[in-house]
């Protein structure tokens, strides 16, 4: 007589959208790709192109050599500037090597870029000391910053920094942000400038970019029905740790960064009734896909998929690759 096997719990799986690759990423990616088959092998990248190990080790696998320094570039060789953006000493230094190179930089990190060297106007009588909110060490506030002489940018981490804070010229100061902070504490950190400094300058809206948003919106939209919400991203990412902070902060008891499939603890989902799935700007659909074929082997999965939002942004190559 056959044995019938006990059925499968059920899990409720949530789904953020957006999620995912943001027009950013996914153009640094094409930019690698189409240099690696119109130079052929090996393309070198300065720095991750994006913070995903899932992507680096593809693109690895395909002749792309990651290298943090341009003197590890052979000279007459291809080079990618990574999507976050380099100080300008980088392409100078590029260029008097010879080097091929073609800047993956993202446009809206372009963007913060020429509002920074606007508010700057060259150091002239209206310049302005520049505030720019962000994390230190990232490599997008390290491009941002490295657009200007040192000294005209002083770091703002934190609301408490933004109250201690103190420009040359009160009168003469703006702001700028990185793309990928999370919307709520950059709000907090703006409120106490502006009322720091009433003769402010800023962006109409504040630079974080419209992925970053739109992926923050749509965890909130699930956390609080989740009991855990696991968001996809490596933990170098600022736009997946910025996810895992607001899922936790908007109701979910807990959430989680897990880098791949393999890196979830079944021990996790002990009591986990609904759970929320959503994954970094940086991480591919192929490692949410990943997830729920790991969580199927488990579980019976009532998938559903809350989107706040759609996008259809699409960033063009650069010239040297467009045609």
């Amino acid at each position: 007589m056959l044995q019938t096997l006990p059925d499968k719990p059920t899990l409720r799986v949530l789904l953020a959208g957006p999620r995912g690759f943001c027009a950013g990423v996914d153009r640094a990616i094409r930019i690698v790709e189409e240099a690696l088959r119109r130079y052929g092998a090996p393309v070198y990248v300065r720095h991750e192109i994006v913070h995903n190990r899932f992507v680096v080790e593809q693109l690895e696998a395909r002749g792309a050599i990651f290298v943090e320094e341009l003197d590890a570039v052979p000279a007459d060789a291809p080079v990618v500037f990574s999507a976050h953006g380099v100080p300008k000493s980088v392409p100078a230094e590029a260029e008097r090597r010879k080097l091929i190179t073609l800047d993956a930089t993202c446009p809206l990190v372009s963007k913060v870029h020429r509002e920074a060297e606007r508010h700057f106007a060259g150091g002239g009588p209206n310049a302005c000391h520049i505030l720019m909110i962000g994390h230190a060490g990232h490599p997008e506030v390290e491009g941002t910053m490295g657009q200007l002489p040192p000294g005209a940018m002083t770091l703002v981490q934190s609301a408490a920094e933004a109250r201690a804070v103190m420009p040359p010229d009160p009168s003469h100061v703006a702001f700028i942000t990185q793309t990928t902070l999370s919307v709520d504490d950059t709000a907090e950190i703006v409120d106490i400038l502006r009322a720091r400094f009433p003769a402010i300058q800023g962006p109409k809206r504040e630079d974080i970019c419209y992925a970053t948003t739109n992926r923050q919106a749509a965890v909130k939209a699930i956390a609080a029905e989740s009991d855990l919400v696991l968001v996809i991203g490596s933990p170098n990412s600022s736009n997946s740790q910025r996810l895992r902070e607001v899922a936790e902060r908007a109701g979910a008891p807990r959430a989680i960064l897990l880098p791949t499939a393999a890196a979830l603890n079944p021990d996790d989902l002990a009591g986990v009734a609904t759970l929320g799935v959503t994954a970094g700007a940086s991480a591919p659909e192929v490692l949410v896909e990943g997830l729920l074929t790991r969580l199927r082997e488990t579980y019976d999965l009532a998938i559903e998929e809350k989107i706040v939002t759609q996008e259809d942004v699409v960033f063009k190559l650069p010239a040297p690759l467009a045609d």
